[in-house]
C-alpha cells in the first residue's frame, strides 16, 4: 500500500515513472505500460524524507564540504532515507559563506537553510559569539544577491524589529524561521506578522515556557498556520514535551528534522561545528563547555520516535517528515509526496519491523548495506 498526498494509504496502488519523475499513481497508471516492475507486496510505500534542517554526516559538514565529499554525505543521506537533503549552513563569516553556498549550488541541491550569524548572542548555542552579526538588510542582500536556489533563514527576528531585515528576505523569495531567540510572545508575533513562518527546533535555544510569559514557544504551540521544527531524538526535548507540542501543531504543522552534525552515522570521537571542536559521546554531540551542538539523529529514526513518543500513526509522522518539511520551505512542487509530476523518491518499508528494505531515489534505486536495512 503507499502513503498519499493526502495522508491516506492506498492498497494495491500502482507507482509509475520515467527517469526521475513519477508519472502516475493508482487508476492513472492504467493509461501506460511500464517496461520493468518493482515488487513492493508486503511493503509500504512511503515518499523519500526530506531533512530541512541538517548540517552533515558521515564525517562531512556542510559549510567547510568540497564538491566530491558532498556527494559522499548525499549518497549517505540516502541510504538512511532521506532523498531530499537541504545543507544547512551554521555560523561563518561572510565570505566563508558565499563561498559554501557557491558550493552547495553547484552540486545541485535544492535548497539551502541559513542557520546561523543572525541570531542573538544571549541563545547562541554551539555558535561561536565572534561569528554572530546584527540583522543588517544590507548585507543580507549583498548575501541573497549570491543565492540561486530557494533558501530558508532562521534567526532571531526580535532583533529586526521594523522588519526590514525580514523584508529584504522575503523580496528575494526566501522562507523564514524564528531560531536562538529571547522573544517575548509579543515580539514572536510581531515576527510573525512580518512573515516568519517557522520556529527553528522549537524548544531549543528559545526561553522556556512560563505561566506569566509564554514567549517564542507559546506562540509556536497557539498559533495556527506556522510550523514547529522537533529534534526528537529524546534528548534535545524530553518526550513529554514532544508530545505536547504534536498536540498543539498536529500532523500538518509539526516538522521533524535532525540537526545532524558531521559525526551523524560516525563512531564517538572529537568532530567540529560552526569552527568549534566537538565531542561526541554515545551519540551525544556536546561543545567543550557543554553546549548541545546539533545532534547525531538519523530522521527515520525521528519518525519512529514521533511515533513513540506522542503516539502518532506511521502515516502522519512520515508526512511530517517529507511532506510537511517540503511546504515549509516552498519546494513541495518538486519533492515530499507521492505524486505525479514530482521526483519519484520512495521508500519501501516493512511496516512491522518499521525497516527501511528499499530507497528509491529520483528513480533510481540506492544501494544500502546490510546493516543499514536492519536499522
Amino acid at each position: 500500500r503507499a502513503l498519499l498526498d493526502d495522508g491516506s494509504f492506498s492498497a494495491d496502488c500502482s507507482i509509475l515513472w520515467e527517469g526521475d519523475r513519477i508519472l502516475a499513481v493508482g487508476d492513472a497508471c492504467a493509461d501506460f505500460c511500464a517496461d520493468r516492475v518493482l515488487d513492493a507486496k508486503g511493503l509500504a510505500v512511503l515518499p523519500g524524507l526530506v531533512d530541512v534542517h541538517t548540517h552533515g554526516r558521515a564525517g562531512f559538514d556542510f559549510s567547510t564540504a568540497n564538491a566530491q565529499q558532498l556527494q559522499l554525505m548525499r549518497e549517505a543521506y540516502a541510504r538512511s532515507g532521506v532523498t531530499t537533503v537541504i545543507p544547512t549552513l551554521a555560523s561563518a563569516t561572510l565570505g566563508d559563506w558565499k563561498q559554501s553556498i557557491s558550493c552547495i549550488e553547484a552540486c545541485g541541491f535544492d535548497a539551502i537553510h541559513l542557520e546561523g550569524r543572525y541570531l542573538n548572542p544571549q541563545k547562541r548555542g554551539a555558535h561561536p559569539v565572534h561569528l554572530l552579526s546584527p540583522l543588517d538588510a544590507n548585507e543580507l542582500e549583498e548575501l541573497l544577491q549570491t543565492v540561486h536556489i530557494p533558501c530558508h533563514i532562521s534567526a532571531a527576528f526580535e532583533l529586526d524589529p521594523d522588519g526590514s531585515f525580514s523584508a529584504c528576505a522575503i523580496r528575494h523569495g526566501a522562507t523564514l524561521g524564528l531560531a536562538h531567540t529571547m522573544a517575548t510572545a509579543q515580539q514572536a508575533r510581531e515576527a510573525i506578522s512580518h512573515g516568519v513562518i517557522s520556529f527553528t527546533h522549537l524548544y531549543n535555544a528559545m526561553p522556556p515556557l512560563h505561566h506569566r510569559e509564554g514567549g517564542a514557544v507559546s506562540v509556536a504551540l497557539c498559533v495556527k498556520g506556522v510550523y514547529g521544527e522537533l529534534i526528537a531524538d529524546g534528548i534535545h526535548v524530553c518526550p513529554d514535551m514532544i508530545r505536547l507540542a504534536y498536540q498543539c501543531l498536529g500532523s500538518a504543522q509539526t516538522v521533524l528534522i535532525t540537526d545532524s552534525m558531521e559525526a551523524t552515522g560516525c563512531a564517538d570521537g572529537t568532530y567540529r561545528i560552526a569552527g568549534q571542536e566537538v565531542v561526541v559521546k554515545e551519540g551525544k554531540a556536546l561543545t567543550l563547555d557543554g553546549a548541545l551542538a546539533g545532534s547525531t539523529l538519523n530522521l527515520w529514526d525521528g519518525v519512529k520516535n514521533l511515533m513513540c513518543f506522542a503516539d502518532a500513526t506511521l502515516a502522519d509522522a512520515v508526512q511530517c517528515a517529507s511532506r510537511n518539511a517540503a511546504r515549509m520551505i516552498g519546494i513541495d512542487h518538486l519533492v515530499g509526496s507521492i505524486k505525479a509530476g514530482l521526483r519519484a523518491d520512495l521508500l519501501l518499508v516493512d511496516e512491522q519491523a518499521l525497516q527501511i528494505n528499499q530507497v528509491i531515489r529520483a528513480g533510481e534505486l540506492v544501494n544500502r548495506t546490510e546493516k543499514e536495512r536492519m536499522e
